[in-house]
């Protein structure tokens, strides 16, 4: 058994029996979820807009190359800089060689999870350069030494009374402060980095091809402030967000916002097409864009480049019921829930991460509730059938599974199996990988078969 698959069980089962992590998660999804009915009333024709919104990101899937030549042409046009990076290690090395152009020693970082992908704030930091998160969730994850819990609300699995715990401990405040009183203090903090960094870092939501711009959507106005004091602002954008036109913002906006958060649009949405031009009286000198691969030519060529569609809604995290009873954590990877276990393994390594394929009750869920139509559980299986035939499951399992065939295959083999045959196989031999946390299972004395010919005589 490889580390990931036993660190991500041992998390697993932490979890899945702590209450009071249970509590917090529930609370909190429950909030969204109740949201997102309400967000969904704006609609007169939902489905439409979401078939529609998945026609398009077909169409720019399919085209992903002409796309990207074309952001990059009208980016450039405008006066941005544009930065391919096949790797995570060749994106950190352009910003850590714009940040010593730059003589910077500290950035600030809106809420990105690209940069989570890459572990840009950690390499900084091997190089002296302080990176500052400036979503208040990001922020609170930051001091805490966590990584984003969640895709859309890194600090879902904390209470109110956690946050006021941890801002007692790392900065000194008094211990009950109301969440207001939290805001304000991490606005003051926050405050001064804004206006003494050189350099402000962005996520993208969207690229736009035919005008050559990025799109950042957020509810702080941090990613706002993150680019208007910096003189120089980089944004780190994964290839799979690019739409065609601007002309479909008004079909993906609104969703992004109803199916994240359940509001009827983002209150910052901001389209950044390079830097402060001469009738400007803020924003920043210079914009560079890193287009990041990191593996997601791998999705591309994949049987599921489907989830290339994804754009980080963060609902089938919220609809998983597997989600709901681990959490983000346990996953082990940038990516949670259904969305990240159906691409982490092309973006790292199948033979690492095909076990978050398995993590899955295959309910449909989550393809249910993703406002592009992305077949996420139909994904899960795909990924499995992957490694099968890739010959990436151990001996055991594949062994188990032969067992199990011959016997599904064998009606007289299973007619055979007493009740008693049956405890000891699934209580005794399966003792740890169903008995952990179950109570024993006592099968019926006499099986069906039995039955119907006792009734039958």
């Amino acid at each position: 058994m490889s580390g990931n698959i036993s660190e991500f069980i041992a998390k697993s089962k932490v979890k899945a029996g702590d209450l009071e992590h249970k509590r917090k998660l529930t609370f909190n999804i429950q909030k969204y979820a109740d949201a997102v009915v309400k967000g969904k009333q704006q609609y007169a024709q939902l489905e439409l807009a979401r078939q529609k919104a998945k026609n398009i990101k077909w169409r720019a899937i399919e085209q992903l190359d002409t796309h990207l030549e074309t952001f990059e042409k009208n980016f450039i046009a405008r006066g941005g800089k544009v930065i391919w990076a096949e790797n995570a290690d060749e994106a950190l090395q352009a910003v850590l060689q714009i940040c010593k152009e730059k003589n910077t020693q500290r950035v600030v970082k809106s809420k990105s999870m690209v940069t989570e992908e890459i572990h840009l704030n950690d390499f900084l930091a091997k190089h002296n350069i302080e990176s500052v998160e400036t979503d208040l969730g990001e922020y609170i994850q930051q001091l805490d030494g966590e990584a984003p819990y969640h895709i859309v609300t890194p600090a879902m699995h904390k209470s109110k009374e956690d946050v006021a715990k941890l801002f007692h401990e790392k900065l000194g405040t008094e211990p009950h402060l109301t969440p207001s009183e939290l805001t304000q203090v991490a606005r003051k903090m926050l405050r001064e980095k804004y206006t003494s960094s050189e350099v402000g870092i962005t996520g993208g939501n969207f690229l736009i091809a035919d005008i050559g711009a990025v799109c950042v959507s957020e509810n702080e106005g941090n990613g706002r402030l993150s680019t208007a004091f910096p003189k120089t602002h980089i944004a780190i954008v994964g290839i799979e967000k690019i739409l065609p036109s601007v002309n479909d913002l008004h079909i993906f906006w609104p969703l992004l916002a109803t199916y994240g958060t359940g509001q009827r649009v983002t209150v910052y949405n901001t389209i950044f097409t390079g830097g402060r031009t001469a009738d400007e009286t803020d924003g920043p000198d210079e914009m560079y864009v890193i287009l990041l691969d990191n593996g997601r030519t791998n999705l591309l060529r994949s049987e599921v480049r489907e989830s290339m569609y994804c754009i980080r809604c963060g609902s089938c995290l919220n609809a998983c019921p597997v989600y709901k009873n681990i959490g983000g954590h346990a996953y082990g990877a940038t990516y949670s829930g259904p969305i990240g276990s159906v691409i982490t393994p092309h973006l790292k390594d199948m033979a690492e991460y095909k076990h978050l394929s398995y993590a899955s009750s295959l309910c449909g869920n989550c393809t249910e509730v993703c406002p592009v139509k992305i077949n996420i559980h139909e994904m899960l299986l795909e990924n499995r059938h992957i490694a099968a035939s890739e010959g990436l499951n151990s001996f055991s399992e594949n062994a188990g599974w032969k067992m199990w065939k011959l016997a599904m295959l064998n009606r007289g083999l299973m007619n055979s199996a007493g009740a008693g045959i049956k405890n000891k196989v699934v209580n005794k031999l399966f003792s740890h990988s169903w008995g952990d946390g179950r109570g024993e299972i006592q099968f019926a004395p006499k099986s069906f078969a039995q039955l119907w010919k006792e009734r039958k005589a």
